[in-house]
Formats: C-alpha cells, structure tokens, sequence
C-alpha cells in the first residue's frame, strides 16, 4: 500500500501563485534594504549550537531545532547519564549542531569572524528561512523566513530613527498603510524594575511583561508573582501600564516616574529624541506609537525596541520588530560593538496583504503570451515567433501539443495569460499572426516579418507587468 504523503507541522508547501506573491515582498523590502544603503551577505542554515545557545533566554533556548550528530549519536552516552533520563545533558553528548533560531546571532557571529574585512558601521541585509520548535497556528510557522537590517559600529541613535523610516517606507510600498510601529527601550524597563524595588528580576519582569498583550494584566500579574516578583513591586507598576496621551505627553510621566533612576531616565531621553527627530522628518502612512508594556523577551536588547503591528481591524500579531544591542557581539569576543536592527516577518505580511486584497492583480500572470499550437508546420512558425518575443524580454510559450481549441483557451484562461497568439494556415499564408486580447477582447493581426509592432503596441502593460514581477 502506498505511503500517504505528508509535510511536518508547521512547513508549508508554496504553489506558483504563493511564491510570486513572497518574491514581490522580497522584492519591495529588498529594493529598500539597498536604497537605505544596506548590504546583502548569508549564513549557514544551521550553526554549532554553543553559538544559539544561551542567547535566547530560557523560553527562547528551548524552541531551538536541535540536530543529531552523524553516526552513532549515543555511543558519547554513557549507561548512567542514559538511565538518569536528563534530556539536558543527553543533548549535549548527541547533538552538537542546531538549526538557527534568528538571524541576529549568526549575525553577531559573522561579524565577529569577518571584522577584518568589514568596515564599520556595517549595513547588511539578509533574507533567508530560520526554524522554531514552536506550536503551529495562524500566523505562526515552524520554519518561516525573515527579513532583516542591521547596523553595526555605531551607537548613534540616527540609526534607530532611520529603521523607523525604512519600515515606513516598506509598508507604504507595499500599499500596507496605517501600520503602528511600537517603541519601547530596555532601559526604561530597567528603570521601572529599579524603581519598584524589583532590579534584580529585570529579565523575569520582562519576560512576564511581554506577554501582556497575549494574556492580559492578570495573567501577567500572576506570572510575575510565580517568579518572585512581590504584590507591591506589580501594584507599583501597574499605573505604567495605563499610560495615555500623545508620546511627548506619555515620555513626561515617564520622565517624571524614572527620575530617581539613572538608566530609566537615559532610556526616556533616547526615546525622546527618535519621538522628535521623527516629528520633525514626518512618515509617509505609518503611526508612531509608545508603549511602555513592549518588551521583546529577547535577553540581548539593552537600548530601544520596536515591533509593529497591523492596521486596525486585522487580526495578526507583529509583523515587524527589533531593537538596539550594545555588545551582541561580545559574547563571540569582539567587546563594545554597539548594533541595532528590524526584522519584517514575510509570512504575516504575507497574510496581511492577502486579507486586504492589497496584491496587485497581476501578480499571478506568470506569462504574458500563449501560441496556441495548430499543427507541426504551424507550431514550428509559432516558434519562431516565441523566440523573438523571449528575446525582447515578453515571457512567452507555445502549447506543446495541438490540442483542441477549447483545451488550450482553458489553459491560457488558468494561467491568467492576457493575450494569445493565434497561427493557423490561413495566418501561414497571409505571413501573420493574430493576437487576442484575453482581458479588454477583440484582436488585431501583425506581420511576421514585423513582430515589433506588436511589442510597441502593448509595451507599457509589458513594462508594468514586469515591474510587478
């Protein structure tokens, strides 16, 4: 009996379709990648894993794909350590390789191995898959791509204002408008710790904090209250987490609040001066936003943080985020290399714009012109004619077999083909063609000897068209 065939949770297979709508979010977030001077460079699929472990805080560390060593993989495994069942310290003995988790970190790692050949700031670039062994659902895969900018070299806080125009500038291209990006810094949530009298349990308060938008106040209250953090060290924050108004007016309570601490009062003005630098520069359709509660439990951030959410009214969680670090790169050697980056989530930007409607309607015409085939001697004068058309840049084909009419039609009607190519024998005696218009209808005749005519005439859809793919 034949094997039913499957996939693993949380992998997806793409059809054509699927795939020209992600290579057009590449190829929008790309273009801006490259015009904001950024540089592309690619890292292994899977890293040894000292470099991921550790990096990502507890929850973090155990979603990380873990791969068995070649071989053998138990013979490291001595009886007792077997017997005692310790799936920790077995993992170490079996598995010494892990699929990335991020980006960032094999980032980090590149730069640190590759410093003498880069100049600082380093702009780059990536866009390739990363894998977690998190639960499937909507918006939320196993193996999924991201798409990332980062500057390392410079603590210069233009960078962060310029990763909020970039962001800008993706979605307003991508006709995704109204988007909020959301900014927060790690020192204000050090300052808040430090001000409740929680300092020492600042990544447990983050931690919790950041789930707030998953599993409300209470929910946030009792998991701070089962990692030791007091009833009155929460009731002290709670007011923090109301806070209304304009940013300006929001950053004065902050300011207000963290003024008996060093750090929170240093976050607040870090965040003041990217709030009106970029009031100052304006954005093109996306919002502005603090909030106080975002956290990114990542334990590498120690400046400014961003994630961005949705318009109004769709429901996906962030389709963007990132933040500053000051010395990621520390923990590979290279010490006091301040970076800062943004990472776009294709696959909920991809779902996003599918619930809009927001892709262009041409996307899915991966081919512009279809000959529909005749006979041996019709379909050798059809290929001619497709040669000359590839040649001048129009994706072109001729249908492999002379099928019926009917059946060939039906094949340029699915594969959203816009005009067809028409050689029959009347058109082999008269030396022409015949293009039908499959979208406005009607039909015009060309000479053989002059197929240019034909690529003058619909140039400009040709041009579109390629300009959308």
């Amino acid at each position: 009996m034949a094997q039913k065939p499957s996939i693993p949770k949380g992998t997806r297979d793409f059809s054509p379709s699927e795939v020209n709508k992600r290579n057009y979010i590449f190829d929008v977030v790309k273009k801006h990648f490259q015009t904001y001077g950024f540089q592309p460079i690619e890292t292994p699929s899977f890293e040894n894993s000292e470099t991921l472990m550790g990096k990502y805080g507890d929850e973090g560390d155990r979603l990380i794909f873990k791969i068995l060593n070649s071989g053998d993989f138990l013979n490291k495994v001595n009886d007792d350590l077997y017997a005692s069942k310790d799936s920790g310290a077995i993992t170490s003995k079996i598995s010494e390789k892990a699929l990335r988790y991020d980006l960032t970190v094999p980032f980090a790692r590149y730069v640190v191995m590759h410093q003498n050949e880069i100049d600082f700031p380093f702009k780059r670039y990536q866009i390739q898959p990363v894998w977690r062994a998190d639960r499937p659902q909507k918006g939320r895969f196993r193996e999924f791509f991201q798409c990332d900018a980062d500057v390392v070299g410079s603590d210069s806080l233009l960078q962060e204002v310029e990763l909020v125009q970039l962001y800008d500038a993706v979605f307003t291209d991508l006709k995704l408008e109204g988007v909020t990006i959301k900014l927060n810094n790690r020192k204000i949530l050090a300052g808040i710790a430090e001000v409740i009298g929680e300092r020492d349990k600042l990544i447990d308060f983050t931690v919790a904090l950041d789930k707030l938008d998953k599993i409300g106040i209470d929910g946030v209250s009792k998991e701070m209250r089962e990692k030791g953090i007091s009833d009155a060290a929460i009731e002290k924050a709670a007011p923090l987490f109301a806070l209304s108004g304009s940013n300006l007016e929001q950053l004065s309570v902050l300011s207000d609040l963290l003024k008996d601490s060093e750090e929170g009062s240093k976050g607040v003005g870090e965040l003041k001066f990217i709030i009106e630098t970029l009031k100052e520069l304006g954005l093109q359709s996306a919002n502005l936003k603090i909030d106080v509660t975002l956290a990114r439990g990542l334990n590498y951030y120690t400046g400014a943080i961003f994630e961005v959410a949705a318009p109004e009214g769709v429901s996906m969680g962030s389709i963007g985020g990132g933040g500053r670090y000051d010395d990621l790169t520390g923990i590979f050697g290279l010490k006091d290399v301040s970076g800062v980056g943004i990472s776009f989530g294709l696959d909920r930007i991809y779902l996003v714009l599918e619930e809009l409607g927001l892709f262009p309607e041409t996307i899915d015409q991966s081919l512009q012109v279809l000959c529909v085939n005749f006979g041996e001697k019709e379909a050798l004068t059809s290929l001619k004619l497709v040669h000359q058309l590839r040649r001048a840049g129009i994706k072109c084909d001729l249908y492999p077999s002379s099928a019926k009419m009917q059946k060939q039609m039906k094949y340029a009607n699915n594969r959203n083909v816009p005009f067809v190519v028409l050689i029959g024998e009347q058109e082999l005696g008269s030396n022409s063609f015949v293009v039908k218009d499959m979208v406005k209808g009607g039909q015009q005749t060309y000479s053989l000897d002059t197929p240019e005519l034909f690529t003058k005439a619909y140039s400009r859809f040709f041009m579109a068209f390629n300009t959308v793919l």
